[in-house]
């Protein structure tokens, strides 16, 4: 009898065990992922995600590789403490340094977060003049020791142009390897039209923001639909031109304006699934996504040797694709031109980092 009771409860421990055993003993090799700026906000909000395997999946084992200038490395020590702590069945490893070649060592995915955040008031031209430097450096260590396959994305603003510095300063790397984050602003767009309509955030398709992150940006739903039916459609033009435009490009300054600081958990789970859709492909297969993309062939008409907002879609294994044949009105035009504009002119400032 005691035999009968026992067998079942063991047949529960032993798949248990086994069921343990193949999440760790996957086959794939681990991937050494970056995060820069490691001890900020935005990285706190993102590392311990990355470690469970929100970003690379479940069965994708990782060296987690962290990086942050030298006066924070007490504070990064309690990081890796609390990264040790979660016992995450995927981290195989964890690097913390202030060195950006032993940080890029390798490296397959990057995300280059730190940077000085914007504080209230502050000028474009002053987060440029702050934080292209740390970019310039980033870039060329990144061409001295990372995989040649990395996939890199700019989180730390003024993301388009600080990617610009970095993908210069990497000339070993391809410049399509590197992209800038928009997806906060795409995600931005996706709620306020989703409050508008009444609708669920996951019944909305091609949606884009074009251009700048930054308030020039254009986020452009003509070609958006709801469950089907065009967004124009169930909303007014006063409302996309003087509402929705505005609220979507200005959000960023509301919330510093609202919290006192820069946005932080948005912002890391905006670079999460930026990351995670390059690498593994969008969710929605063929719908499209923002991501600030190198510029040359574009078919938009868009200025080359830039990285600016297009719709996108990618497709698995790091790749993307620049949406073609996307009609592209006159008003649509006149704002997409304004916020290139505004990169050509960031450009301009910055050109003596490039080398």
């Amino acid at each position: 009898m005691f035999a009968r009771l026992v067998k079942p409860f063991a047949k529960k421990i032993s798949g248990f065990s086994l069921t343990q055993k193949r999440f760790q003993s996957t086959s794939n090799a681990p991937k050494r992922v970056t995060i820069t700026g490691a001890t900020g906000n935005i990285a706190y909000s993102l590392i311990f995600r990355i470690a469970s395997g929100e970003m690379l999946g479940p069965n994708q084992p990782v060296i987690i590789q962290l990086l942050d200038i030298e006066p924070m490395q007490q504070k990064l020590k309690g990081v890796e403490m609390e990264l040790l702590d979660c016992a995450f069945p995927l981290v195989h490893k964890i690097v913390t340094t202030s060195d950006e070649k032993r940080a890029f060592e390798g490296v397959d995915y990057a995300l280059l977060v730190g940077g000085k955040p914007r504080g209230k008031g502050q000028e474009r031209a002053d987060m440029l003049k702050d934080n292209g430097s740390i970019f310039r450096v980033q870039g060329k260590a990144l061409n001295e020791v990372a995989n040649k396959n990395a996939r890199i994305v700019v989180v730390g603003n003024p993301a388009n142009t600080n990617c610009l510095i970095a993908a210069m300063n990497a000339p070993n790397l391809p410049k399509t390897n590197f992209s800038a984050m928009m997806r906060l602003d795409h995600n931005r767009a996706l709620a306020q039209l989703a409050q508008k309509t009444h609708s669920n955030i996951g019944n909305i398709e091609r949606l884009c923001v074009w251009g700048n992150h930054s308030a020039t940006q254009y986020p452009d739903i003509s070609h958006t639909t709801i469950n089907g039916t065009p967004a124009l459609q169930m909303v007014d033009k006063d409302w996309v031109e003087k509402d929705f435009i505005p609220t979507v490009a200005n959000r960023g300054a509301a919330i510093i304006n609202a919290r006192g600081a820069s946005s932080a958990t948005s912002a890391a789970d905006a670079a999460l699934k930026h990351m995670r859709d390059w690498a593994l492909g969008t969710q929605k297969k063929g719908d499209w996504v923002s991501m600030g993309v190198w510029t040359n062939g574009n078919k938009y008409g868009v200025e080359e040797n830039l990285y600016a907002g297009l719709p996108t879609i990618c497709t698995g294994n790091g790749n993307y694709e620049v949406v073609q044949n996307v009609s592209v009105n006159a008003f649509s035009q006149d704002k997409i031109q304004k916020s290139i504009n505004e990169l050509k002119q960031e450009r301009e400032t910055v050109k003596a980092l490039f080398s």
